[in-house]
């Protein structure tokens, strides 16, 4: 059933007079899983749904399609014509100044723009101001349940010990002198996720020196690298358990062949390290105070941190990503490159830390994940604290 109240309570909150929520052929699915709601089939002409701050809902469907949005509370207009559908969108916004949408000024945000521009210019049209509801989606799609926070921990667990499994084989394996690379390192993983009641939609990386330092690197059986001695290793994965509703893990580590590590690559860690480290700091500081925090700022932190210690251009990517039911989540990322995410960061939300620098011979990245509680920010998992020695 539709959260009407709590949305009412959120757009008070936030000032905004009221949500249009639009779609045609299922293109925005934060629509259907924000109204909870499951058509009985693919809708193949447009409607609209229109919760107020203060009031009844209004539905706008197609003479086609008159019981589409019949899950929905609310009064029902129906449309044939393209212009009575102006006509009776035009009605149901009536008085109203401004909505929100799944829009994103400059599409600064893509997870959040999905309604297509023309339709927003036909709302303009109205003289409605237009402004974007990634504050709103955030809160109804990103924050998770108790029960969801317990299924990350539990996927953490299994999921660190999937890593450590990982590493193991690469280390006894280098000790051994047994040929191994990264596709059967990969494999490895797959194969532990799927016996240990772990989902993933694709990955993990396995990467070794240069392929290090392309950060969505996956290895192919063909053209896998060997792992040897002298090699950097990068591993990242990302995993949930195979319940309803679970919610994802999503870590990197690094490790060295060998025993005796390079003082330049140790130099590299050092700065990935201190830079996840610094936006921790910051997030758990800042949380800890009350104060307001936003996506952007925590990637200024770690990006400063990098950025000062002379590798700025080597990191190529945001600094963290919103984590749930998806890998990518919905709410707010540690965004100040790709994009100025200006999201706040509130309670039971989840994302990742993982400043990474990439060199030409080898790249290094380090993640972790960090929730938002009432008071207080904390990693969920285990850190890394010095390289690996395989």
């Amino acid at each position: 059933m539709v959260p009407l109240a709590e949305i009412q309570d959120a757009l008070r909150a936030q000032g905004i007079p009221g949500w249009l929520f639009y779609d045609h052929h299922q293109r925005d699915p934060l629509a259907y899983r924000v109204l909870r709601f499951d058509p009985h089939r693919t809708p193949t002409r447009r409607w609209y749904y229109f919760i107020p701050a203060v009031g009844d809902p209004l539905a706008l469907v197609h003479r086609v399609e008159p019981g589409m949005l019949d899950g929905l509370p609310g009064r029902r207009q129906v449309y044939s014509s393209w212009q009575s559908m102006c006509d009776g969108l035009r009605e149901m916004l009536a008085g109203v100044g401004k909505v929100a949408m799944q829009w994103s000024p400059e599409c600064a945000i893509p997870y959040i723009s999905l309604v297509d521009g023309g339709m927003i210019d036909l709302v303009r049209g109205f003289d409605i101001e237009v402004v974007s509801s990634a504050g709103l989606v955030q809160y109804f799609e990103a924050r998770w349940s108790e029960a969801q926070f317990d299924m990350h921990v539990e996927a953490g667990r299994r999921v660190d010990a999937a890593r450590r499994a990982a590493f193991q084989k690469i280390s006894e394996a280098i000790r051994g002198g047994t040929p191994i690379d990264e596709y059967q390192v990969a494999s490895f993983l797959r194969e532990y996720f799927a016996s240990h009641g772990l989902f993933t939609d694709h990955g993990p990386i396995v990467a070794v020196n240069a392929n290090a330092s392309n950060p969505h690197y996956e290895p192919e059986p063909a053209s896998a690298a060997a792992i040897r001695s002298g090699d950097v290793v990068l591993i990242d994965l990302w995993a949930k358990l195979t319940q309803p509703d679970a919610v994802y893990y999503d870590i990197t580590w690094t490790g060295y062949c060998g025993r005796d590590i390079p003082a330049g690559i140790q130099k590299v860690f050092a700065v990935v390290k201190g830079a996840r480290d610094a936006a921790v700091e910051f997030i758990r500081d800042g949380i800890a105070a009350g104060r307001t925090l936003r996506g952007f700022e925590v990637d200024d932190v770690a990006r400063g941190f990098i950025t000062d210690k002379g590798y700025g251009d080597a990191f190529v990517h945001r600094t963290g990503h919103s984590i749930g039911v998806e890998v990518h989540g919905a709410g707010a990322n540690m965004d100040n490159l790709e994009s100025h995410d200006t999201r706040q960061l509130i309670p039971q939300i989840c994302f990742s830390i993982e400043p990474g620098v990439y060199l030409e011979h080898f790249g290094i990245r380090s993640e972790v994940n960090v929730y938002i509680g009432a008071k207080e920010a904390i990693v969920t998992g285990e850190i890394q604290e010095a390289l690996l020695e395989l």
